[in-house]
Parts: C-alpha cells; sequence; structure tokens
C-alpha cells in the first residue's frame, strides 16, 4: 500500500511542475470523453458508464465492466442506436441498468413543454430506458404497458416527456424500488413501489397538482412527510404534512410552512431513528442553510442548527445505506467553492482522508461503496485535471479506471483561486479567478475576460470546466473572472435576494466591478477586457454592449435573452417557478435600449434551443445593432440549450469564441 501511495503521489506532484507549451487543441476540449456517468452497482458485481461508440467517436455507447473480472475493456458494450444517443447511465441493483438517452425531434408541441405553442417546435426528446447487464433487451422505463386514453396532445406530451422516473433504491430492498409515473388519463403523478425483476407496482402515494410527497422511509416506502402548495391571498405557502404515527393522518406543522414569496429554503431530508425528529435544511434562521432538527411532537425546531458552516451553506446530508448503521448520518455536503464532504462515519472519515493524500490538490469524491468497503467508486479532478474515475479495493489498492480526457496534460491551464471584491454598494462578491497557464504575480498583466454563469438562480464551482470554455482561454493567455454576481444562488440570501429585478443594472454593476478589480490587483489592464456569458450569461453580455462607460472592448453572448419584454413567461415550463422567479426577472431590457450599443459583439445560439429561442431573442437584437456596431450572428445546427452538446458543436462553438477574440475584439494586446 505504501509504495503504491507513494508512487501515485509522486506522480501527481511531478505533473503540476509543467507548464502549458502550447495552447489546448480544441479537438482535445471537443472530443467525446473517453469516459463518462460511471456508477457501481450497489453489490459492487459491475460498472456501468458511458464511452466513445466503436463505430462513431463522436457518438456515445453504453458499457458494463464486470468487477470480478476487471479488464480495461468493458464486458458488454451498446453502441448509440440512429436516433437516440445515450447521455447518461446508473447502475441499479438486481442487475439492471438505467440508460438516459435523448434525440432530435420536430413537430407540433401542443402546449406541452417549453416551446411554441403553435407551429412546429425543433427541440429533443429525453427518454430513459430500462436493461439488463448484457444489455439484450431495452424498455421505457418503469412504463405503464396498457393503452393511454388522453387526448391527442396529451399523447404527444407523454411521448415526448416520458411518463416515470426513479425515486428512492429503497436500499435494503434487494428487488424494489420507488418511482413516479404520470397517468395519461388524469394527468395526475402517483407513486409506486416497483419490482425490477418483476415488473409489478404497487401504489404508495396519490399526487395532485398540489400535492407530493416530500420524504419517503426509506426501509418501506412509506410516505412520511407530505408537502402542499396553497393560494393564500396573492401568494401561495409551501406547506409540510408529517404522518402522526398514533392517528395515521398527516398534519401541518405551522413552522414548516413558508410563503412561496419570501423564497426561504426549506427542505425535510430525512428523520433521526434516535430521537424521531426530522433533519430540515432551511435558511429561516441564517443567511446561509443551515441543518436543524424539528420535533413534530412539540412542534419546535431545536435551537441551536444539527449542521452548520459560518461561510456557506450546507447542501445536504449523507445517510449511510449500510445495513449495520442504516439511516444514520455519516457526512455532510458543504456548499463552498465546491461541494466539500465532510464524513463524519469513522471508516468513511479515514477513506477519504488517504485518498486526499494520493490526490492531493484535488477534489476527491466517493461516489459509492460496497456495505464491506470493499470496493469504493470515487471521482477526482480540479481546474488543470479533468474529473477521473478510480477504485479503491480492499482500502488498500487504488486502480484508476480512466480519465474523462486522458489526452489533456497536467500544467496546461493555470492556478484557479476562489477570491471577492467589494461592489460598489459594499456588497461582497464571491468569484472565481482562473490565471493564465504559467502566469504569477508579478507578471505583465494579461488580457481578461468576465464570464457570468447563466441562471441567474445558480453559482459555478471550482474544478474541471466541462464546457471548454475555462481551459480554452487560459490556456491561451487569457484570465477568466466568474463573479458570482448578486442574483446568484447557493452563497446567502442576502446575495440572491439582492439580484431581484435587477437584470441589467447592479447585477451587471457587480460585473463591471470584477473587471475594476482584476486591474487594481495588477492582473490585466485596462483596454484590455472582454466579457462572454451563456444564457444569462449571455444577457449580461447583451447588457453590456448598450451600457456606459463600459469597462470592455467587446461582448460575447451565447444563447442569450436580449428582449425582457417578450422573455414574459417564456422561459420555463414551470407555472410556479413563472409567477415566483418572473417576478424577479425586471431592469434595463438591451432590446429597448439597441440604439446605445457601442461594443462589438458576436452572437451565436443552437436553432434547437427552446429555453432562449434565437428567434426571440439573438436575432433580433443582432438585427438591431449590426448596422451600429461590428456585429455577428451564427446559428448553431441542432444545438439545444443545455449540455451536453455534440463535440461538433463544441467545436464550432469555441472556434467562434477563440477567432473573435483574436482577430474581432480589439483587446489592447493578444
Amino acid at each position: 500500500m505504501r509504495s503504491l501511495l507513494c508512487g501515485l503521489l509522486a506522480t501527481a506532484l511531478g505533473g503540476n511542475l509543467a507548464h502549458a507549451s502550447a495552447p489546448i487543441a480544441i479537438e482535445d476540449l471537443a472530443r467525446e470523453p473517453a469516459l463518462q456517468s460511471v456508477s457501481m452497482s450497489p453489490d459492487g458485481k459491475h460498472l456501468v458508464g458511458l464511452i466513445p461508440s466503436p463505430t462513431n467517436k463522436d457518438e456515445t455507447a453504453l458499457a458494463t465492466w464486470d468487477l470480478n473480472a476487471l479488464t480495461a475493456a468493458p464486458k458488454v458494450v451498446t453502441p448509440s442506436g440512429d436516433h437516440m444517443k445515450f447521455i447518461g447511465a446508473f447502475a441499479l441493483k438486481s442487475d439492471k441498468i438505467l440508460a438516459i438517452a435523448r434525440q432530435e425531434w420536430t413537430g407540433q408541441l401542443g402546449g406541452c413543454g417549453e416551446g411554441k405553442v403553435v407551429g412546429a417546435t425543433k427541440t429533443f426528446v429525453t427518454k430513459t430506458y430500462l436493461t439488463g447487464a448484457a444489455q439484450k433487451k431495452f424498455d421505457e422505463a418503469f412504463e405503464r404497458k396498457s393503452v393511454r386514453l388522453g387526448s391527442r396532445n396529451t399523447d404527444v406530451c407523454l411521448e415526448l416527456a416520458g411518463t416515470a422516473s426513479l425515486v428512492d433504491m429503497l436500499p435494503l430492498d434487494p428487488d424494489n424500488v420507488i418511482i413516479r409515473r404520470l397517468s395519461g388519463v388524469s394527468l395526475m403523478t402517483n407513486y409506486y413501489r416497483y419490482n425490477l425483476k418483476t415488473g409489478d407496482v404497487e401504489l404508495l402515494f396519490n399526487g395532485s397538482t398540489r400535492t407530493t410527497p416530500a420524504l419517503f422511509d426509506s426501509r418501506t416506502g412509506k410516505v412520511l412527510v407530505k408537502a402542499e402548495i396553497e393560494p393564500v391571498g396573492g401568494d401561495y405557502e409551501q406547506r409540510f404534512l408529517i404522518l402522526n404515527p398514533k392517528s395515521g393522518q398527516f398534519e401541518v406543522e405551522a413552522p414548516l410552512t413558508t410563503k412561496l414569496s419570501k423564497r426561504h429554503e426549506m427542505d425535510v431530508v430525512g428523520v433521526d431513528d434516535a430521537t424521531g425528529k426530522y433533519y430540515v435544511l432551511t435558511d429561516q434562521f441564517s443567511d446561509k442553510v443551515q441543518v436543524r432538527l424539528y420535533d413534530a411532537v412539540t412542534h419546535k425546531f431545536d435551537a441551536e442548527p444539527a449542521v452548520a458552516d459560518k461561510d456557506y451553506s450546507i447542501m445536504g446530508l449523507l445517510f449511510s445505506k449500510r445495513p449495520e448503521n442504516f439511516n444514520q448520518v455519516v457526512g455532510f455536503v458543504i456548499g463552498g467553492p465546491y461541494p466539500q464532504t465532510i464524513y463524519v462515519d469513522p471508516t468513511l472519515k479515514g477513506i477519504q482522508a488517504s485518498l486526499a493524500k494520493v490526490f492531493p490538490d484535488q477534489q476527491v469524491h466517493i461516489s459509492s461503496y460496497t456495505n464491506d468497503f470493499s470496493k469504493v467508486l470515487f471521482t477526482t479532478e480540479n481546474a488543470s485535471t479533468p474529473a477521473a474515475y478510480h477504485l479503491l479495493l480492499d482500502r488498500k489498492q487504488v486502480k484508476t479506471l480512466g480519465s474523462t480526457r486522458p489526452w489533456l496534460k497536467p500544467g496546461m491551464t493555470g492556478e484557479e483561486r476562489w477570491v471577492s471584491y467589494k461592489a460598489r454598494d459594499g456588497l461582497e462578491i464571491p468569484a472565481i479567478l482562473d490565471l493564465p497557464a504559467g502566469w504569477k504575480n508579478g507578471d505583465a498583466p494579461a488580457p481578461a475576460i468576465i464570464m457570468p454563469h447563466g441562471g441567474p438562480w445558480a453559482r459555478d464551482y471550482t474544478g474541471w470546466d466541462a464546457s471548454g470554455w475555462v481551459p480554452m482561454l487560459t490556456s491561451r493567455g487569457y484570465a477568466v473572472l466568474r463573479p458570482q454576481y448578486r442574483g446568484s444562488q447557493g452563497l446567502g440570501r442576502e446575495l440572491w435576494l439582492a439580484g431581484d429585478a435587477q437584470w441589467g443594472l447592479k447585477m451587471s454593476d457587480d460585473l463591471d466591478d470584477g473587471a475594476a478589480w482584476l486591474v487594481s490587483q495588477g492582473i490585466t489592464s485596462k483596454g484590455d477586457i472582454a466579457i462572454f456569458g451563456y444564457s444569462y450569461g449571455g444577457f449580461a453580455a447583451v447588457a453590456a454592449t448598450v451600457r456606459s462607460p463600459s469597462p470592455y472592448q467587446c461582448a460575447i453572448a451565447g444563447a442569450p435573452v436580449a428582449d425582457l419584454g417578450r422573455l414574459n413567461t417564456s422561459w420555463s415550463d414551470s407555472r410556479l417557478q413563472r409567477i415566483l422567479q418572473g417576478k424577479t426577472v425586471k431592469g434595463m431590457d438591451p432590446m429597448n435600449n439597441a440604439d446605445k450599443a457601442h461594443l462589438p459583439i458576436m452572437l451565436f445560439d443552437g436553432d434547437r434551443d427552446v429555453r432562449t429561442p434565437p428567434a426571440i431573442h439573438a436575432r433580433p437584437f443582432y438585427e438591431a445593432v449590426k448596422d451600429k456596431v461590428p456585429a455577428q450572428y451564427h446559428s448553431i445546427a441542432n444545438m439545444p440549450h443545455s449540455m451536453p452538446w455534440y463535440p461538433s458543436q463544441q467545436r464550432e462553438t469555441l472556434r467562434l469564441i477563440e477567432n473573435f477574440l483574436a482577430k474581432d475584439c480589439g483587446l489592447a494586446r493578444q
């Protein structure tokens, strides 16, 4: 064990000394990963994952490895079909596999999901399939084998969206899982215990448009907590009802009831077997999300949090799935620069500490393990090292299964830092700073890119950037700053709520203030900064072209929102999300200010993007500014809004970004 650890440690340390001699080739960033979506069956018998198809390297194949005779080549490989392409996989119990696939689809949606209400929409269909370890037969997962009785539009909706999905694995049950299934007749979602071997189902819960189960007993599948959404005085309340074991009735818990307009985090995530109290994730007591224990008998929260961090929110609790200590809390996840798991279970804590020594300066994440810990599947990554999959065998031997991108060498990108700066009104703005490859403090200022994330109710994490944008830029000498501007979610209520109705206003001020901070730190200089963003980040780039004064020389907007007036309710197929988030989507409308455009801009979007349809946003804005500033618009064939994208689409967009910055942006130097 020691020699193996020392060898791996030397390799890891030695790799960090290298510096990029040439930029990362776009072809190397935009290839199908060599290995992805890897999971291990609970019994430790096999691994499941995706690999490049043996018949087409730009497509995927579903692969299964036998862990009792593990070899580099998988035991079974099924290439993607002519229409459906695998985009994910998950190993279940009973030698079953869930395979997720999608295909391009064009037609009338009939009001189902995001897209046109009338006329044909270019979009994608995503389906989940159930197959065995031998991959001989693929059936749509958990589907009811009966004739649908809905209208034609209903049948289209069900065909496009699927009607069933996995909810809970029921770890102690060898054959059954919990699923949810949409009724084609009532359009209500019901929950069932599903037998993976026989396909038999048992009803557990009748759902409705307002009521859903919030917590299952993972031993039996019994619903312990349900959630209800009720209209109250022009607002909505989210209520949690806890099952009273004595009366057998669900009772409303007033301390768990919140108004949706207040946007408090409230999630019942587990029950403590020793006390009967419920674990609740909430930010009712602090700016950051904490774990509080709630007593359904006294109807009170404990006075002090069960788990909390002074700087970051708690993202979740980890409960044991092992029979020996089933349902005990074995760890928790802190939403810091990256989702960091802290184990309290002695065995897992020791394993995590040992792996951290083997892979210094990398994020180590334990994905799953067998009940006896003889097999532990884990991943590693950092900003310069793409994710890799490994197995810890018998708690003494590490076997690397493979990297997502083994063709990339360490040291081709720059140092990554979690930083913060003050906005002009004093609000603290967290950010991720990625320095150019080989750049160090005291070097000459580098050209820089401000890169706001999408959402905006989202956030960035440190680590390898799967989009390829950050490594492409830093390996070419650019510094990249990703501000977690006001309106970002997951970094505290103050920062999140401060973005309400500030689109193109204070939210954009935060980005400009980030640019000024880069200059003050000597990382870049005035006249050497561009802005590039995608989705909401694309809106920020579009907004930058009409805002003055501006710290930017040019803007790149991918899949942007450009017309706030037409965004309205078209950006989400969730009615409640439209009601709640829609109220916050206000501010400066770039389309109404197109006459003020003053920056060169490049816009691109996929022609199958139904989230920010290019005919509504990117294209009209381009038409409005093309005679005022140097402008480009590029339509990417068959590209959807969200990843995964085809390698050909990534190659095209990365080249567009590279060329625009080098030739059309007008930075002071390259």
